[in-house]
């Protein structure tokens, strides 16, 4: 497990994205000065680092256990194969996946835990894990999980607040009294690889707290022909705002286009590790502007395109339609490609079409 313990330096030769650095403890605080700093990551590139959120110790145990899990032979972990129906969570093979138009397999694996199975243990609301997560399950994934969960929400709350929604609409929509699609994820891409390891999308859900060490992540900035890299900073998180989250606020806060290349220069040579948690609202709620919550969303989906932000989806609807249209197993040509887009693909495909459709060679 070279890269969980060990990397190489990232180059200091190759291009990468201007992320904003918000400190978390500050944002606690409710100091005014970082909230705007905050807002302003949100809403311009919609990715930004989070430093002092206090998940570290956590992190470093799922690195592990994503290690351990992720070591298993190939057939133990295909008891846990997450499927071609659109479900999210167990195990994804290398090679499942569509990364472009063309239908080019991915180049990684990855294992979802369900928010609710971790929250539940050790009864199942979804399905079960491998015997190296259930002995970590309670030691490690279950604090991992509250403790993202806490991050999270604290920064929905600031947006809520901003966006002038009444106090708790947001977390009303992501209530734990009912299921949701929300999950930790661990992602292993091998040493040495030349191809797009996750294509160009958008996240589904809310709001993506994610930890790297190895770089890999790239972002295309709005109206950008160059896709950057995010250098991985020791102890800090990059977050992002998914789908939900853009269609709720109607395009205040933006849910913006990104994809997972192999590490650059040195840092090639090393399996890729990254843990993500993803929060995702209530299965059931629908996906729609809060229009009628707030004045400064209705004003934004007045100057909206005709179709504007109502998906007439719930969130496991959006979810399991985008999962399913990925899987090379369901497809059918480009159109079922297309039929996997979130919130800024199709736009983005009239205005950067070679960027967005192509899978790229590093």
């Amino acid at each position: 497990m070279p890269s969980v313990t060990t990397t190489a330096p990232f180059p200091d030769d190759v291009a990468t994205a201007p992320l904003l650095v918000i400190d978390y403890a500050l944002i606690k605080m409710g100091d005014r000065a970082e909230i705007d700093h905050l807002w302003v990551a949100a809403t311009k590139l919609g990715f930004w680092y989070l430093k002092n959120h206090g998940v570290e110790e956590e992190v470093n145990r799922m690195f592990d256990m994503g290690a351990e899990t992720l070591g298993l032979s190939l057939s133990e972990k295909l008891k846990y194969e997450q499927g071609d129906n659109g479900d999210s969570f167990g195990y994804k093979a290398r090679g499942t996946i569509a990364t472009d138009v063309d239908g080019t397999r991915d180049n990684v694996e990855f294992l979802n835990i369900a928010q609710d199975d971790a929250l539940s243990w050790p009864r199942p609301i979804y399905r079960t894990y491998p015997a190296t997560v259930n002995t970590r399950m309670t030691g490690t994934i279950t604090p991992f999980v509250r403790k993202s969960m806490e991050v999270n929400n604290t920064l929905l709350a600031v947006f809520e607040r901003q966006l002038g929604l009444p106090r708790g609409e947001i977390a009303k929509l992501h209530s734990t009294a009912e299921p949701c699609g929300s999950e930790a994820r661990c992602i292993k891409t091998p040493p040495n690889q030349t191809t797009t390891g996750v294509g160009a999308h958008t996240d589904f859900g809310t709001i993506t707290f994610l930890h790297n060490r190895l770089g890999g992540l790239q972002v295309l900035p709005p109206d950008s022909q160059k896709w950057l890299y995010i250098k991985p900073l020791a102890d800090h998180a990059v977050c992002n705002v998914g789908d939900a989250l853009a269609i709720f606020s109607a395009g205040i806060l933006r849910s913006n286009i990104h994809r997972v290349m192999p590490p650059p220069g040195a840092q090639s040579q090393f399996e890729r590790y990254s843990i993500s948690f993803f929060t995702r609202p209530r299965n059931s709620v629908v996906l729609r502007a809060l229009a009628d919550k707030s004045e400064t969303i209705a004003n934004a989906v007045a100057r909206a395109p005709p179709e504007g932000y109502d998906t007439g989806s719930t969130s496991a609807e959006w979810i399991s339609r985008r999962i399913r249209k990925l899987r090379l197993k369901n497809r059918k040509g480009p159109e079922t490609w297309y039929a996997s887009m979130g919130t800024e693909m199709h736009a983005n495909l009239e205005r950067r079409p070679d960027v967005i459709r192509r899978s790229a060679v590093a």
